[in-house]
């Protein structure tokens, strides 16, 4: 069994924000919509070298969501749009691979170098590779839509890696089967007519065609490729057991999961936790600060949020709370932090 969790960190998503709101566009929404609230504005979206933080990405996401409504499939009409290519090194990593479950293993090792918001299983059952989509991570509003495009995008992915004929076999959705003209929308998009009331989101490939040569594989690209996103995972991503605890904690930094939830979600006990945090120099305060921090300081200089709201967004009940968390961490206010150091998001700073 394989799995990943993507860690929803860093700074690197606008290839995904403008896919989105292209999509959305075709649905008759409007720029300004999608952007309401997110501290992105039209100019910022055509800028070449434009970087969003995950939560502006969630702000866009939930508004086309509120636009369109939740309706089945949305998600999955709009992950179809992505390309390997828009997934930058990591996609070139997965078409230089020499096979579908090659691609698959090393995808799913470096899911933190993607844009997906869920937990990703792969296991065999009944001669299919079924890759397990689990949304939970991601804000429970969203969930079907950040399931779903993951599926879509998982779709993209194996059409362009493997060509014709192609391997999949079957998409499995937890809800009730829609109208006849969404089943027959879906059937077009996936090339499979989904199974619905499903127990998951789950895309499932024929176990026997995963280890087929893909036709674009390249062992010199793909062993390069690999080295690209190792290293930027090693950047961007702690490792060791506070690397583990970091990333659960940025999975929802205002409901950060307690000490006691970390230790269950690692399958230990908090005592071994605390003892192996502080073999790393680590507790998981400092912790839980660090990724506040970081998050804190990424939503001042990266969007337009107003210090009440990037409080709210940090879990604190009372802005003037965050306010003296951040002047004991940084030694400045937001407010003197965010002029000091500039915001190229624009919009008005409450």
């Amino acid at each position: 069994m394989t799995s990943a969790t993507a860690a929803v960190t860093g700074t690197r998503r606008a290839p995904s924000l403008r896919l989105i709101v292209e999509f959305a566009a075709t649905r008759g929404i409007a720029i300004d919509v999608c952007l309401r609230g997110s501290g992105i504005d039209t100019e910022d979206l055509a800028a070449p070298d434009l970087h969003v933080t995950p939560e502006q990405e969630l702000v866009v996401v939930a508004n086309i969501v509120s636009a369109i409504g939740d309706e089945p499939g949305l998600g999955i009409a709009a992950g179809v749009r992505y390309h390997v290519t828009t997934h930058g090194i990591w996609g070139y990593a997965l078409m230089s691979s020499p096979t579908l479950r090659h691609a698959i293993d090393l995808g799913l090792r470096y899911l933190d170098l993607t844009f997906s918001y869920c937990d990703i299983v792969a296991h065999e059952e009944g001669g299919l590779l079924t890759l397990v989509v689990d949304p939970m991570p991601a804000p429970l509003a969203l969930r079907r839509f950040i399931a779903e495009r993951d599926i879509g995008i998982i779709d993209a992915l194996q059409r362009e890696l493997v060509g014709t004929p192609r391997p999949l076999r079957a998409v499995q959705l937890p809800y009730a089967e829609p109208s006849p003209q969404i089943r027959t929308e879906l059937r077009r998009l996936l090339g499979v007519a989904p199974e619905f009331d499903a127990d998951r989101y789950a895309v499932c490939f024929d176990l026997s065609r995963v280890n087929d040569p893909l036709p674009l594989a390249e062992p010199l690209t793909a062993a390069m490729a690999e080295e690209q996103c190792r290293e930027l995972l090693e950047r961007s991503v702690p490792t060791g057991l506070s690397g583990q605890v970091r990333s659960l904690l940025l999975g929802n930094p205002a409901r950060p999961l307690t000490s006691e939830q970390v230790s269950a979600a690692l399958f230990m006990t908090p005592r071994t936790l605390r003892r192996r945090l502080l073999e790393e120099g680590a507790t998981y305060r400092s912790l839980l600060e660090n990724v506040r921090r970081q998050v804190a300081e990424e939503l001042l200089g990266e969007t337009a949020l107003s210090v009440a709201e990037i409080a709210q967004r940090l879990g604190y009940s009372e802005t003037a709370s965050f306010t003296h968390a951040f002047r004991r961490w940084t030694g400045s206010s937001p407010r003197s932090h965010r002029v000091r150091g500039g915001s190229r998001s624009g919009g008005a700073h409450r």
